[in-house]
């Protein structure tokens, strides 16, 4: 019901979207430095999970990296393949991912999780470790918050978590946090925070 809930909610405002955060020139600096000094050496394929219009996708593609992105919204999907041809995009979501376990090398989750209703949110990390390989990466873009809760985001309910709560949620995973960014509040901008992990 959720996950309908936000396809929903992000295909009725999927052109806008597009036009506020399509480009990975929109994306802070700060954040495409960690995300590729994370995954652009990851010798196999990177999922970005919640790909959306495919921007980081094709960032990840432009520093070598076989990336391939997977989204729940078909407007999100059907820009990104005609905005960055060659790459591999399709629809699906990461709760369920349709690949063997261990036969992915990476996987950007960067703000895909933040719909996440907090009791679901061990479920998705256990799939996201099947998935990867040990020694494979995960990036994980969020809100930060002293604690977890819920906000009114302008698509659709979204919840805020603390990045020592993500962390010890990723061990019990079977990852281990290896690096970790936080932006403080700025411009109108919330707090953020971004982890990184290996699959162990």
């Amino acid at each position: 019901m959720q996950r309908e809930k936000v396809r929903q909610a992000y295909g009725s405002v999927a052109d806008l979207y597009i036009d506020l955060f399509g480009t990975s020139q929109q994306v802070d600096p700060d954040d495409l430095a960690f995300i590729g000094r994370h995954l652009a050496g990851q010798p196999g394929t990177v999922l970005d999970l919640g790909c959306g219009p495919g921007h980081l996708t094709g960032h990840l593609r432009s520093l070598g990296v076989d990336a391939r992105g997977i989204d729940l919204v078909p407007e999100f999907i059907t820009h990104a393949r005609a905005t960055h041809p060659g790459v591999e995009f399709h629809l699906g979501s990461f709760e369920n991912l349709d690949v063997a376990a261990g036969s992915v090398d990476g996987i950007l989750a960067w703000y895909s999780l933040i719909h996440l209703p907090p009791p679901e949110f061990d479920g998705v990390l256990g799939e996201f470790r099947r998935a990867v390989a040990p020694g494979g990466r995960l990036v994980l873009g969020f809100f930060d918050a002293d604690e977890v809760g819920p906000f009114d985001h302008k698509v659709v309910t979204a919840y805020r978590w603390p990045p020592d709560e993500v962390s010890e949620r990723l061990s019990r995973a079977g990852f281990r946090e290896v690096d970790r960014h936080q932006r403080p509040s700025e411009g109108g901008h919330r707090p953020h925070a971004a982890i990184a992990a290996v699959a162990e």
